[in-house]
């Protein structure tokens, strides 16, 4: 699927480390090739890894080979009711953590990189908290930016609307503070087109059995609630981790998932071309890399977004707007190797995707 070296003697730099009940092959960068960076453990994502490695052993799924063979012979259904039912579940325990803890969580904070599923997962995560007792509210983080006069800038000139500091801190502390009282608050409701808040924003007051789910990229950095106490704040991370490969020797980065569910995404609802989703897409990477990826280990809970059939679906989408970018655009090469990628893929239509699947988010009707 890709270039391959002629012969391993060349292959100098590479590290191998016991882990878990196997071994870890580390490798240097793109950008170093010729060292390895520090390791850095990060057992949270690794035992969600795991368990979802688990689930497509319980599926019988693990390679793309064998998902095709589940749609040849049209028993792709019963197998996306299956996953979509494993996410539910998945849901439903976490939603159980938090009420273990009902005494103290006044906050949950949800947190993970572009196109994780972050939306669909938090309407999800407050149908689960409802079973169990709680009457949750949201409040949206884009709700309390900056207006423009105040919001930083990056090192070419524009706006930095991912940096901490595009978001009034204090004010959402404050009003956090006086909710957790039984205060009555007014929460800013935020004008993107022009760029600031608008005059009235709508009250809030929390009762006895309310809980605050918040979204944004933010909400595992505690520089983002200092004032509120830990005990107070339940954390949850979110992102789409491939577990199937291509097979024995060629997996599936969970980059290109996301990479994939974004230009459908972008397209569906925001009107944007692939070819303006790929140009920004190391923009959009270099800012998980500073805002989002450091604090994934501060979570107290994981949440696997990604759905093994999904690729499939997002494939009949994808090809089509891949298709647009020629040959003279700059993003033609990496448009050529997700198509590439895509075509180890047979189809699967919308159709079999359940009205509230996390997929639902990027291809529409959800």
């Amino acid at each position: 699927h890709g270039l391959l070296a002629d012969r391993t003697g060349i292959l100098t730099c590479f590290e191998i480390l016991p882990y878990g009940l196997g071994f870890l092959l580390r490798y240097p960068s793109r950008m170093n090739p010729m060292s390895i960076e520090p390791f850095t453990d990060n057992k949270l994502l690794f035992s969600v890894y795991t368990e979802y490695k688990a689930w497509g052993k319980i599926l019988g799924v693990s390679c793309v080979g064998s998902l095709n063979e589940l749609i040849e012979q049209k028993k792709i259904a019963d197998f996306v009711r299956t996953a979509e039912a494993l996410h539910d579940k998945k849901i439903a325990e976490i939603a159980d953590r938090i009420f273990e803890r009902k005494e103290d969580v006044r906050v949950v904070l949800i947190a993970g990189p572009s196109s994780s599923g972050k939306t669909t997962f938090t309407k999800k995560l407050a149908v689960q908290l409802r079973v169990l007792g709680f009457n949750p509210l949201t409040i949206s983080l884009d709700d309390y930016f900056l207006p423009r006069d105040r919001t930083p800038k990056d090192e070419e000139g524009n706006y930095d609307f991912e940096a901490l500091e595009a978001i009034d801190v204090p004010l959402l502390n404050d009003h956090l503070i006086k909710l957790f009282k039984g205060q009555e608050v007014e929460i800013p409701l935020f004008d993107f087109i022009a760029g600031g808040r608008k005059k009235t924003g709508y009250k809030l007051q929390l009762k006895k059995r309310n809980i605050l789910l918040m979204e944004g990229i933010h909400g595992l950095n505690d520089r983002l609630t200092p004032l509120i106490p830990a005990q107070q704040k339940y954390k949850i991370y979110v992102s789409a981790l491939t577990q199937l490969n291509l097979d024995d020797h060629n997996r599936i980065p969970t980059t290109d998932n996301r990479l994939l569910r974004r230009i459908v995404r972008d397209h569906q609802f925001r009107g944007h071309s692939a070819l303006t989703t790929l140009g920004m897409w190391q923009s959009v990477r270099r800012g998980e890399n500073k805002n989002i990826f450091p604090f994934q280990n501060n979570a107290d809970s994981a949440f696997n977004s990604a759905l093994d059939y999904e690729l499939s679906v997002l494939k009949t989408y994808a090809e089509p707007l891949l298709k647009s970018v020629k040959p003279f655009h700059a993003e033609y090469a990496e448009a050529v190797r997700l198509l590439t990628f895509l075509n180890n893929f047979l189809p699967v239509p919308a159709k079999y995707v359940p009205d509230d699947s996390i997929l639902r988010e990027f291809i529409g009707d959800s």
